[in-house]
């Protein structure tokens, strides 16, 4: 899963549309709205989303909002903390070793 997270990651506009739909559920209409690309197109993006689990979507009478799913964010964001502390801890290293040779 954790795969298809950063393939879906990966384009900016899938990056946006998460963004938008952090701030609450929306229309497809609705999130297409600030593109220059067709609805159509929006539609595939949110396909990925959707089988990346980062997002659901409902029925309400002829409207299916969007919503967003944290869970497979919340698993990325675990997974790359483990690499935050590698980074960390090696700037740690090299800034005691600079300092070491003033």
């Amino acid at each position: 899963m954790l795969d298809a997270t950063f393939a879906a990651l990966a384009d900016p506009t899938r990056r946006a549309i998460l963004a938008r739909l952090a701030q609450g559920e929306a229309s497809v209409a609705e999130l297409a709205a600030p593109f220059a690309i067709s609805q159509p197109a929006i539609s595939k993006h949110l396909k990925v989303l959707e089988k990346a689990g980062l997002i659901t979507r409902g029925r309400d009478a002829q409207r299916r909002p969007c919503r967003l799913a944290a869970e497979p964010l919340r698993e990325a964001t675990e997974w790359l903390a483990d690499y935050r502390d590698y980074w960390e801890e090696s700037f740690q290293q090299l800034d005691a070793l600079l300092r070491g040779g003033e």
